[in-house]
């Protein structure tokens, strides 16, 4: 699964609580977004801190599948009012 996912770029969307995006939302997004395309669910999603809702804010999650791990670097593209939009992307290899 990782291999394959290591191609996607995907897009994410949450709501603001306290000016950031919670770390459970992140993680819930990617964990679907990837099932859904790949097919298959990943073993765990993990990520560090909640996301700031600020244009440019970014941070590195992980991604755990098959006893490998493989970042996943989450990227806030705009935030209008309480929409906060996120591009996902997989890294190209595993750790």
């Amino acid at each position: 699964m990782l291999a394959a996912a290591a191609t996607f770029a995907l897009a994410g969307c949450g709501f603001l609580g306290a000016g950031s995006v919670p770390a459970e939302d992140i993680e819930a997004q990617i964990h679907d977004q990837l099932t859904e395309m790949v097919g298959q669910e990943p073993e765990d999603v993990s990520c560090p801190e909640d996301l700031p809702a600020e244009k440019g804010a970014e941070m590195t999650c992980v991604l755990s599948a098959e006893g490998e791990t493989i970042d996943v670097f989450v990227s806030v593209t705009t935030v209008e009012d309480d929409e906060v939009n996120f591009s996902i992307e997989v890294a190209d290899e595993v750790n």
